[in-house]
């Protein structure tokens, strides 16, 4: 697999201070952020018609892109997840997480993106799938992966899912060890009843559907984990006209699997389809949040009003909500502190994409080290696998002309693997796909920034024999990506 495009503009400085982007949003501006001199230093617009490491058809194996993002730093490896697969739950998919290599170099730019190992994730050896639960009272097999790290005190890997919602853990071959507790709640009912499928007014209580837990993090020693809701749950202030302006951190005890906190987290709006797509622990109580709109370039999305940001939060000041139901608007004395809004999404496009930003940033991740101290940042985006459904519930290819002023509105509908019975997503006669039409592609944008009191995930000294394990596995894929990256920013000094 290889980056259709690359696109690198001069680094762009973007040192966002307290009293600039963060303003009258952020109530903690008596906080110092601990990251700064952000910049952005290029990026990559990737193959949409791309497929991963595991056997099957070309669809089945189509990739999905970023779902979420993670730097293994023990074993410098890149993990990018993918969720329940094509269709939005329609599809027989089995969900997987992607390890992939990228060479970076001296000055941060990323190039060479390529799928190294495709991990599958089964329970009792059968894949987890991300067909909706049914019935809906069960959860059964049903898996929406939409949040990913890995644990430095065992080198497994934690995922949080949208459907449940759920906290999972598994080995590094993908087979399910154990199912974190989740708090009561969080769990969708309908009056007393457990419905992972009902929406509201007729769902009472619990997660929104499709808006459970979207991101994951894990603490540098790995004995806590932060999962985050996309939006709050329906007692949160959820309402027939909008979804409540808070939404729930929970933090996890890894080793007892239960929870042991939930924060209160404030949205810039509750519209547009605000929620968070990412969390990523810096160490302490500070950690990165990725909270987006639903505008962009994207299947079926708004392209005008784009607004995707980063925030750094501290958790220090926040209280314990597990038994509050949180106000659908206004202030809320005991919210995590936004320290500072540290990125911009939206002010770095590319050329590829008609210079337009894309609908769904919702991978995040802190890399590497570089020699001058920074640190690099990937963001990525989730595709959606370029697929949407039509009012039957049919699923469709969806190709792009991205020269259009709205992407989109221009698109083309064909049947899965078929692209000569297509049709104009505005209407129109059958058409076979003309040329100049492209899948929705995966993008990823590279940053470095300085991060002060960065905490780096290390191992426990008795999970060493693990991480070398799992460095053996890595095999020469990575070593050899490693090693590009060596020669490259080499040759860039």
């Amino acid at each position: 697999m290889h980056a259709t495009g690359i696109f690198r503009r001069p680094a762009l400085a973007h040192a966002l201070a307290l009293s600039g982007l963060c303003a009258a949003t952020c109530p903690g501006l008596a906080l110092a952020a601990a990251v700064s001199n952000l910049q952005f230093v290029n990026g990559l617009v990737l193959d949409g018609a791309a497929v991963d490491q595991s056997t099957g058809s070309a669809f089945d194996r189509r990739v999905g892109y970023f779902s979420d993002i993670y730097y293994d730093p023990a074993a410098k490896a890149w993990w990018g997840l993918s969720d329940r697969g094509p269709g939005g739950g329609v599809l027989s998919y089995e969900t997987r997480v992607q390890r992939f290599t990228i060479d970076i170099a001296a000055n941060g730019a990323i190039s060479n993106f390529k799928i190294a190992e495709t991990v599958k994730f089964t329970s009792d050896g059968q894949p987890l799938n991300g067909q909706a639960p049914n019935p809906a009272s069960n959860l059964g097999r049903s898996f929406d992966p939409e949040g990913f790290v890995v644990n430095p005190r065992n080198g497994n890997l934690l995922v949080s899912d949208e459907y449940g919602p759920s906290l999972l853990e598994f080995n590094r071959t993908g087979q399910l060890i154990r199912s974190f507790t989740v708090p009561a709640n969080l769990v969708p009912k309908v009056g007393a009843v457990t419905d992972h499928t009902a929406a509201p007014p007729a769902l009472t209580a619990g997660r929104e559907p499709n808006r459970g837990f979207e991101g994951l993090a894990i603490s540098p020693d790995g004995l806590f984990a932060y999962a985050v809701l996309q939006n709050g749950a329906v007692q949160d202030g959820w309402t027939a006209a909008t979804r409540g302006l808070y939404t729930r951190i929970v933090k996890f005890d890894t080793r007892t699997g239960q929870a042991v906190a939930q924060y209160a987290y404030r949205l810039e709006s509750a519209g547009q389809g605000r929620g968070i797509s990412s969390i990523v622990a810096l160490g302490g109580n500070r950690f990165l949040v990725l909270e987006r709109n639903n505008r962009g370039i994207g299947v079926g999305a708004t392209l005008a009003s784009s607004d995707k940001n980063v925030f750094e939060i501290d958790l220090g000041g926040a209280v314990d909500v597990s038994n509050v139901s949180l106000p659908a608007i206004g202030a809320f004395a005991g919210a995590v502190t936004k320290v500072a809004k540290v990125m911009d999404l939206d002010a770095n496009t590319l050329a590829e994409l008609g210079n337009q930003s894309p609908e769904k940033w919702e991978g995040l991740a802190v890399g590497p080290q570089r020699a001058d101290g920074s640190y690099v940042i990937l963001a990525g985006t989730d595709n959606d696998y370029s697929v949407t459904q039509s009012g039957s519930g049919t699923p469709l290819d969806v190709y792009y002309r991205f020269s259009d002023a709205d992407p989109y509105t221009s698109s083309i509908q064909c049947p899965l693997g078929d692209t000569s019975n297509c049709s104009f997503t505005s209407g129109g006669a059958a058409t076979t796909l003309p040329s100049g039409y492209s899948l929705l592609p995966g993008v990823l944008h590279a940053y470095t920034a300085n991060i002060a009191s960065y905490a780096v995930p290390v191992p426990a000294p008795s999970t060493l024999p693990l991480v070398a394990a799992a460095l053996g596995l890595l095999g020469v894929g990575t070593r050899r990506g490693v090693l590009r990256s060596q020669h490259q920013a080499k040759r860039e000094t």
